[in-house]
């Protein structure tokens, strides 16, 4: 085992409802298993957006009241660059651009980049933001490409992983009993391709009328969903007065039947696996996944069947063993799209129909897909991330 001799601070928040989150989350509590030393954050903590049992809240609150007592330190300091003596590592989005809401840039001695994007446009300066990195360690074989055709290195690759405790397959609870249940889940916004999950489902549910579409889609970041509004065959994403979207009316407004639609709104990630375990299929059609997509390999975790796009981070999961690839990828246009796939709807219904007819060679598949998903846990994600760090020490 992989030993840090310091404290190792994360550059984002915590939480239960989003990606990152979540990534810190766990981050934290199996740092605190494996490497006997506590993982930080620098972010300010609200246990209210983190959903634990007694057990794990145990394991994790020195952390967080560490995290809290660095935080106060570091407040005095806002507007400012700060540098610490600990290895800090980045949350960096596209362009190597990072959050600006906390009120100051720290860097850490080393500082490390974990950059997930799906732009790969980058622009003349972004060699010099990440000059203070000593190294950027990707998520995906497809992100990691990218990187090393932008001319950034030194890299490193360490996927994101899944919970095996929580996701992995058990009997239905049978909440759908009758109905093909189709799953979408992730943010609303283009990439995403929830556009293409409507108008596939859409044809499918006119053939049967027990299909079910049952939909995660909410986010901390409803205004994304308007980058939904470039496709002119739909109707547009209808908000609510107080900023929400309303999912139901979309879903109406584009031909989906009221009683062949559930959107289960925002869940903790604890509360998913039993949600997962109720559908038939998983699908994601989507365009870009800078990651590996942590909802679709949740779901397949859960052991059940999933449907995807055979594009960018996708690929790390994808083989006709163990799930349904979407071959027909389209380019997607823009100088900020290399490597994004257009999946064909038809293909989309096709495989639908596949999964339905044979149930059992679907469920088969389904099982070797969780299979390969307990050996990517977050435990190993974690263990990859100590023995980078430790190099650059």
């Amino acid at each position: 085992m992989t030993q840090i001799k310091s404290t190792v601070i994360i550059d984002w928040q915590l939480s239960s409802y989003f990606g990152w989150g979540i990534n810190g989350v766990q981050s934290m509590l199996n740092w605190s298993l494996q490497q006997k030393e506590l993982l930080l954050t620098c972010w300010p903590v609200d246990e209210s957006a983190i959903d634990l049992n007694a057990l794990e809240w145990a394991q994790i609150r020195p952390a967080l009241e560490r995290s809290r007592a660095f935080h106060a330190r570091l407040e005095p300091f806002r507007g400012q660059r700060v540098t610490v003596d600990l290895p800090v590592l980045h949350a960096v989005g596209n362009d190597f651009y990072r959050s600006d809401s906390l009120g100051f840039t720290l860097f850490g001695r080393p500082s490390i980049a974990l950059p997930v994007f799906e732009s790969t446009l980058f622009s003349p300066e972004v060699r010099e933001r990440a000059k203070p990195y000593a190294l950027s360690v990707a998520v995906s074989n497809w992100n990691l490409t990218m990187l090393e055709r932008a001319g950034i290195g030194p890299t490193a690759l360490a996927p994101e992983g899944i919970d095996p405790t929580a996701f992995h397959p058990a009997p239905k609870s049978g909440w759908l009993a009758g109905r093909f249940a189709v799953f979408s889940g992730g943010k609303v916004e283009y990439r995403k391709g929830q556009d293409l999950v409507l108008k596939a489902f859409r044809v499918f549910a006119q053939r049967h009328p027990d299909a079910l579409l049952v939909t995660a889609w909410a986010s901390p970041w409803p205004g994304l969903a308007r980058t939904m509004n470039a496709d002119p065959t739909l109707c547009p994403v209808p908000f609510r007065p107080d900023g929400t979207l309303d999912l139901r009316a979309w879903a109406a407004d584009n031909g989906i039947a009221p009683d062949q639609f559930i959107d289960l709104g925002i869940v903790p990630n604890s509360a998913l696996p039993r949600l997962y375990r109720e559908m038939d299929v998983g699908l994601f059609p989507n365009r870009c996944e800078g990651g590996t997509n942590l909802v679709a390999m949740e779901c397949m975790a859960c052991g059940v069947p999933i449907i995807l796009s055979a594009n960018t981070g996708h690929l790390d999961l994808i083989d006709p063993d163990r799930c349904f690839p979407l071959e027909r990828q389209s380019p997607v246009e823009g100088a900020d799209h290399v490597g994004w796939g257009e999946s064909d709807v038809e293909e989309i219904v096709e495989t639908l129909e596949a999964v339905r007819q044979d149930r059992s060679a679907s469920l088969a598949r389904g099982e070797r897909g969780a299979q390969f998903m307990s050996t990517r846990t977050w435990a190993d994600t974690v263990r990859r991330r100590a023995k980078v760090i430790a190099a650059y020490l």
